[in-house]
């Protein structure tokens, strides 16, 4: 498994080469088929038969962190929307961009996503899992900024990551207290101890950073407000983070989840409550957008509220239709996404508001949208897959019988009607989106160029994807006992036994069925009648808040950072030298730091006594000295008494280096004299120069104090016994200096000069530029 998924990770590395031959042959093609190939490995797990398979690479193991691939149902079906609709996504783009765009970094991002999305689905290990959880966010940014000249699509990227990377933040936190609770990183040890987990007095706690990690990559209310502005994406983009894979991540958490979580009424009411109120709220809106992306962008949206809540709800039958919906979703939304792209493509405009007639001019878009229109809408039709699950998903409504009395047992029962209602705007807005589009009066005048049927290559894929509707509409068991049923059983913990046909009889669900679609029709018929009850609602609404919310964070951070960025050296210093001292000797005192053994330090004599005044002397002269010729004299004095030191106190080696640093950085000094800038006297004002007397003397006092006490301190032999004995058998020398400078800390010395040498020629391009301009 582990090259399959890290198969979409190696190719962004020859992204670069082969997009060179771009004018030629599209980029896309020579992608084509690593999804494919991913996609067909995959397929062969799916079967009757079918056992969970796992494997383990060791990663970081003192913190009990391993690549651990886990490969059940569940991960099996989003591994192979991942990997399928992928493939269709490549050979959409292949005829949707054109060769001048920027392919390079559109696959190199599209190819990374894959990449994270494949880990996040397989990933046993939650911290595994939240690494690639994040390069999602990461990935999914720069997709959707990818016509970063938008402003729409700068603003959309920005919030897409912000919030997904809030809740990626909560997700880690509700990782880490699973870690500590359950001993273990394995998230198949995790469920396995559900109950000691389930019984924690902070799983409440546990349990809301788990759902907000989830409800925000998945646009649940209110966190849904980014999925809307991440339409500014090329539509492959749309078609594929957006109906299949990203904004599913959520569901696949609560999925994964769910046979740990699933047991606890807070679960239910939760999860059931949100996703409903997110079913309602997206449909609803979805009927006032105007753009065709922003139609099915808030269908997205409700349709996820829908499967969110039919894991909220627990049930076998509601687990197995949300499992079911996946899949049918993903068959649907991805055919739209790609009509809508085909529209755009083809009249330059997305605006249903100037569209309108193009069946004549475009019957094959059509034609698929029919199919994934009235899926969408879960029409009662045979050879449509929506209509199966949105009729599994309203018989698990009128099946909740869990909780009687209290909250949760009027929740239970206003659930079947939330249902109808949102699922009522539902047949509206999927009406909407056709009729708007390919029926009515043509707009010519509306229009930036004369519409005309996509080319073929551009409609393989929705046409792959609308047949994938019909075959599970009229088959759907085909994909059930081999497919479905595990992924469902994966979700409930037990095994779950469903046979899906068309005709249950004229039972409620399809009585539900026939009043969505009654009283849909008649609103979507009379939509412009009633449509004035939008202007109730602010058009911004929970957006606002967003804005306001990164408006105040923003003028916030720049009145504090302005309160100590003023552009003078002195202020950064004293601010950096007060820091450190306050941390360090605050922490020196809380833990007994400071101790002061003189027992085991040399006698001071005469000559150290007479060195160490000089030098005190000279360090004293340069605060005093007007000139820049004596400021660097004195500092001179001050380096040149150390290297007597270093000799009076028997170590040569030091001295000789001391020597040579000092003797280079007064002769540098020297040779940038002419550069250097005239000596400032410090303002006249009494309290700077006493401000600054006293960090000086705090922090050189604090300095001399940690050094005393660090010599006093001998928490572990030393280390220098150890080089002292090795110098010979290990380096080959009695001078230990070098011989831990040029063996034992070889490398080290390596990467320094590699350093050194990179500034040198730093310096000398700088020089070289300035010498350029001047000879301009």
């Amino acid at each position: 498994m582990i090259y399959a998924v890290f198969a979409p990770l190696v190719v962004t590395l020859l992204i670069p080469l082969i997009s060179k031959w771009k004018e030629k042959i599209h980029t896309g093609w020579f992608l084509l088929p690593i999804p494919f190939l991913i996609f067909l490995y995959f397929i062969q797990f799916a079967g009757e038969n079918f056992t969970p398979k796992s494997e383990v690479y060791p990663w970081i193991p003192s913190l009990d962190i391993s690549i651990d691939f886990y490969l059940d149902g569940l991960s099996l079906l989003f591994v192979l929307l991942i990997s399928g609709i992928g493939t269709l996504v490549v050979l959409y783009s292949i005829y949707y961009l054109h060769k001048s765009e920027q392919l390079k970094q559109f696959y190199i991002y599209l190819f990374l996503f894959m990449f994270s999305m494949l880990g996040v689905v397989l990933s046993d290990n939650v911290f595994v899992l939240y690494t690639f959880w994040e390069f999602t966010s990461l990935s999914s940014f720069l997709l959707i900024g990818f016509w970063h000249h938008r402003e729409g699509s700068r603003y959309g990227a920005l919030k897409s990551m912000l919030i997904t990377v809030f809740g990626g933040l909560s997700l880690l936190a509700g990782f880490i207290m699973l870690t500590v609770i359950s001993g273990t990183t394995s998230i198949q040890s995790m469920i396995e101890q559900t109950d000691v987990i389930v019984d924690h007095p902070y799983f409440p706690l546990l349990f809301v950073f788990l759902v907000l990690g989830a409800f925000t990559k998945s646009a649940q209310f209110p966190f849904h407000i980014w999925l809307p502005d991440a339409m500014e994406a090329p539509t492959p983009v749309s078609a594929y983070l957006h109906s299949a894979t990203m904004v599913k991540a959520g569901i696949f958490l609560i999925a994964r989840f769910s046979p740990l979580l699933g047991q606890e009424p807070i679960f239910f009411a939760v999860i059931s409550v949100v996703g409903l109120i997110t079913l309602f709220w997206a449909s609803f809106m979805a009927v006032r957008q105007t753009d065709l992306k922003g139609i099915l962008a808030f269908s997205t949206v409700s349709q996820l509220g829908m499967i969110m809540a039919m894991l909220g709800f627990g049930t076998e039958a509601a687990i197995f239709a949300a499992v079911f919906h996946i899949l049918n979703h993903a068959t649907f939304k991805g055919s739209l996404f790609m009509i809508a792209g085909i529209v755009d493509h083809e009249t330059g405009t997305r605006d249903i508001r100037k569209l309108g007639g193009l069946m004549t001019f475009m019957p094959m878009s059509a034609t698929l949208a029919v199919f994934g229109v009235f899926s969408m809408a879960g029409a009662p039709l045979p050879f449509l897959n929506g209509f199966y699950s949105k009729e599994e998903f309203l018989g698990a409504t009128v099946e909740l019988n869990q909780y009687t009395g209290g909250f949760l047992g009027f929740l239970q029962e206003a659930i079947p009607y939330i249902a109808v209602i949102g699922s009522i705007f539902t047949f509206v807005y999927s009406m909407y989106f056709f009729f708007g589009t390919f029926r009515g009066p043509f707009k010519e005048k509306e229009l930036d160029k004369k519409p005309h049927e996509a080319p073929v290559g551009m409609l393989i894929s929705p046409t792959i994807l609308v047949l994938g509707v019909i075959l599970i509409g009229l088959f759907p068991n085909a994909v059930n006992e081999p497919f479905l049923a595990h992924s469902a059983e994966a979700v409930f913990g037990g095994d779950i036994h469903a046979h899906l046909k068309f005709w249950h009889g004229f039972e409620t669900p399809f009585i539900m069925s026939l009043i969505i679609v009654g009283i849909g029709t008649i609103l979507a018929v009379t939509r412009k009648k009633w449509a004035g009850v939008y202007n109730i609602f602010p058009r911004k609404g929970f957006n606002e808040v967003y804005n306001f919310v990164v408006d105040s964070i923003e003028n916030g951070s720049k009145k504090i950072t302005e309160t100590y960025m003023t552009g003078s050296l002195r202020h950064y210093v004293a601010f950096i030298l007060t820091a450190i001292f306050l941390i360090c000797f605050s922490i020196m005192i809380i833990s007994n730091g400071f101790a002061f053994d003189f027992s085991q330090t040399a006698d001071i004599t005469i000559p150290e006594i007479l060195v160490g005044l000089v030098m005190a002397i000279a360090a004293i002269a340069t605060i005093f000295t007007t000139s820049r010729l004596g400021a660097i004299i004195t500092v001179g004095v001050v380096g040149y008494g150390l290297s007597i030191l270093f000799v009076l106190y028997r170590a040569p080696d030091l001295a000789l280096t001391q020597l040579i640093v000092e003797t280079v950085s007064v002769a540098l000094f020297l040779l940038c004299f002419k550069h250097l800038p005239e000596l400032r006297k410090l303002p006249s004002h009494p309290g700077v120069k006493s401000t600054n007397s006293l960090i000086a003397i705090c922090f050189g006092g604090l300095m001399t104090l940690i050094g005393i006490s660090a010599h006093s301190t001998k928490l572990f032999s030393p280390i220098s016994d150890y080089f002292l004995e090795q110098s010979v058998p290990l380096g080959g020398g009695h001078n230990v200096v070098n011989v831990i400078l040029v063996d034992m800390r070889g490398l080290d010395t390596l990467f320094e000069i590699t350093v050194l040498g990179i500034a040198a020629l730093a310096i000398y391009g700088l020089i070289k530029l300035r010498h350029n301009k001047g000879a301009k």
